[in-house]
């Protein structure tokens, strides 16, 4: 459990210290005064990526050339601080030889929020971004793999794009980069939909059932949409370059991977409602939770951003009743007033213009 947050010149906080005791930690608040910053503070500082921005001097105080958190997890201290583009890692006070090391040390993280619906509704990004995430926590060679393929794609495709001929043999330097990682990755995201399937179908039946009002049971599959043949990626590439001539862009490849969701076989966008793309979406997040359970025998954090208060009364009562048990929860929210069933007993602070407050 994460019993303590600290936060320096993040976001609109220019310092703060925040006790976290128990498990379940109520941030209430109006928009616009922090609590969303609060959650991906935890989020950066377990897992060194926010859900929020791709850029680390987004999160820096307005006029700071940097940032510092840290909280104790597990009666480990945990250390995240930038300046400029340096970044320093510290567990226990001691300055981690690599990140991989510091995130095998720190917390497990699901971070559940109105966005979410994208997971369904939206293009295939976020659902290669929820993969990366997940992957990213599950497997050791995942972030290893993702990072050099983003970072040689992009300079792919910059050479794709900067002449009028492509200079191929510059091009064929960084396809031989591409192709192991990129067949590591596909082979890595194939697995994590195989063990994504049972527990998102097992998450959005948990949810369908606590509505009284559901009709037939809906069966929720997910079927996977590699973006490149992981055996054969380096003669797919090979195969498509009078069309990466003309459209200046690498075509295959993990960064083309979807996955689809569907009910009883129909798929989820665009023929589900928005209310079952909404259970559907908070299946997939649980799914989350419960693989990440399952694999590295240790329950996530989950930081759940201002969701409740968008939810009809059954699925917010489903999603309560489903959360896993043993897992931190942290929740914002702007009003207490869909708590309309037994109190939920929680440590509780009102955010006001970066600044928190104890509740009673």
């Amino acid at each position: 459990m994460l019993s303590s947050l600290r936060l320096r010149d993040f976001r609109c906080f220019q310092a703060l210290s925040c006790p976290l005791e128990g498990p379940l930690t109520l941030f209430t608040g109006d928009n616009a005064q922090g609590k969303t910053s609060l959650l991906e503070a935890v989020c950066v500082l377990l897992r060194l990526q926010s859900p929020r921005t791709s850029t680390a001097k987004d999160l820096a105080r307005f006029g700071s050339p940097g940032f510092g958190l840290s909280g104790t997890l597990r009666d480990q201290k945990l250390t995240h601080t930038t300046l400029g583009p340096d970044k320093n890692l510290l567990l226990n006070g001691t300055p981690t030889r690599r990140t991989a090391d510091y995130l095998a040390a720190s917390g497990l993280v699901v971070w559940m929020g109105n966005a979410d619906l994208e997971l369904v509704a939206g293009s295939s990004e976020p659902r290669r971004r929820y993969l990366d995430f997940l992957g990213s926590q599950v497997f050791p060679d995942y972030r290893s793999a993702l990072l050099p393929y983003e970072k040689a794609l992009r300079q792919r495709n910059f050479l794709l794009k900067r002449d009028p001929s492509p200079p191929w043999a510059e091009i064929d330097a960084y396809t031989a980069v591409l192709v192991p990682l990129g067949q590591t990755l596909l082979a890595l995201r194939a697995a994590l939909i195989d063990k994504l399937r049972p527990h998102a179908a097992a998450a959005h039946a948990a949810i369908r059932a606590a509505d009284p009002g559901s009709a037939a049971p809906e069966s929720l599959t997910l079927t996977w949409l590699p973006g490149g043949d992981a055996a054969n990626l380096a003669l797919q590439l090979q195969s498509r370059r009078a069309d990466e001539t003309r459209r200046r862009l690498t075509l295959c490849g993990p960064h083309r991977d979807d996955f689809q969701s569907a009910l009883d076989g129909l798929p989820a966008n665009p023929f589900a409602s928005e209310g079952q793309q909404r259970t559907i979406a908070l299946a997939l997040k649980l799914a989350q939770a419960t693989l990440l359970r399952e694999a590295r025998q240790q329950p996530p954090i989950l930081l759940l951003d201002d969701i409740f208060g968008e939810l009809d009364p059954h699925r917010r009562n489903a999603l309560l009743a489903a959360l896993p048990p043993d897992s931190q929860k942290l929740i914002t929210t702007t009003h207490l007033g869909w708590l309309d069933g037994p109190t939920l007993a929680a440590q509780r602070y009102q955010v006001t213009r970066g600044s928190l407050a104890p509740l009673p």
